[in-house]
């Protein structure tokens, strides 16, 4: 994974220059947001990119005030094929960054099963909606596959009809396999699921947890060590961090988070990314060789 500063980002997230055309750009979109560029193709994971949740918590223990701005309008993005959801949490399925797209986008929304009904009261259209849960395959255009596992957040959850409220995503995107957590904790099985589906990269939250923003509210997610842990058992060989720097509640610092992967005496590769730049990922490049330090 190699990062490319100096490139703007803007609504139609054109790759950088430095970009093959086999290549994959990703970029941070803050929380735990991000876009997936492979030629023609543009996905989005989970972005957060309005103001809701501040609207929503004024004036409350944890008022939601974005510590950096949303790095693109959601009302300026162009050219999206798909939007996936992990779970129905506010700042993963984002009424205001939906309906913002809309008018100029005609994605396919993909959204644990589980959470069909508050998808739709978010503004996704039931004719551009599908509904997934652990263990199924979802196709997209550009053949593009999607590989929905459990997420625990922080309890491994399911419907009366079995579907899982919580999702990871192991996304095949021109020939790199990227596995997006949801918002997760580690739970039992979890890293052997992950072994035998063969990730070249994960990105993992690394906000943490503690029993104050659990008792009000906040259900939390990996800390650094865990998320570092279970890439090294499931052999992942690099590790993107996110989900810190948006909220002042729920966060940690990213200087610390570095410090503590470089302490660690693994081969593990990771990048501490920062919001809107861009990272190149090459289809069988030596993640080792690639280190974000």
């Amino acid at each position: 994974m190699r990062p490319v500063s100096g490139t703007p980002l803007t609504g139609t997230f054109t790759a950088p220059p430095e970009a093959g055309p086999d290549d994959v750009t990703l970029w941070w979109l803050g929380q735990a947001g991000f876009a997936l560029r492979h030629r023609g193709r543009l996905i989005l994971i989970d972005p957060y990119l309005s103001d809701t949740l501040a609207e929503k918590y004024r004036g409350q223990l944890f008022p939601h005030r974005r510590m950096h701005p949303a790095p693109v309008a959601p009302e300026a993005i162009r050219g999206v094929d798909a939007v996936l959801c992990t779970h129905g949490h506010t700042d993963h399925m984002d009424p205001g960054t939906i309906r913002a797209l809309l008018p100029h986008n005609d994605p396919r929304f993909v959204v644990p099963r589980a959470e069909r009904t508050r998808a739709l009261e978010r503004g996704v259209p039931a004719t551009r909606l599908t509904g997934t849960t652990a263990g199924e395959r979802v196709e997209l255009d550009g053949g593009i596959t999607v590989e929905p596992v459990p997420a625990a957040h922080e309890h491994l959850e399911q419907d009366g009809n079995g579907d899982h409220r919580f999702l990871g995503y192991v996304l095949t995107v021109g020939g790199v396999r990227v596995y997006h957590s949801g918002d997760c904790v580690p739970y039992d099985g979890q890293s052997e699921r992950l072994r035998t589906l063969r990730a070249d990269v994960a990105l993992l939250p690394v906000n943490g947890r503690d029993r104050h923003r659990t008792e009000n509210g906040v259900p939390g997610n990996f800390t650094v060590r865990e998320a570092a842990e279970l890439c090294e058992a499931a052999g992942i060989p690099h590790l993107l961090c996110h989900h810190f720097g948006l909220f002042d509640f729920n966060t940690v610092d990213p200087e610390e988070t570095r410090d503590a992967l470089r302490r660690r005496a693994t081969p593990l590769s990771w990048t501490v990314p920062r919001v809107g730049d861009a990272y190149v990922l090459t289809p069988g490049d030596d993640p080792t060789a690639k280190e974000d330090r």
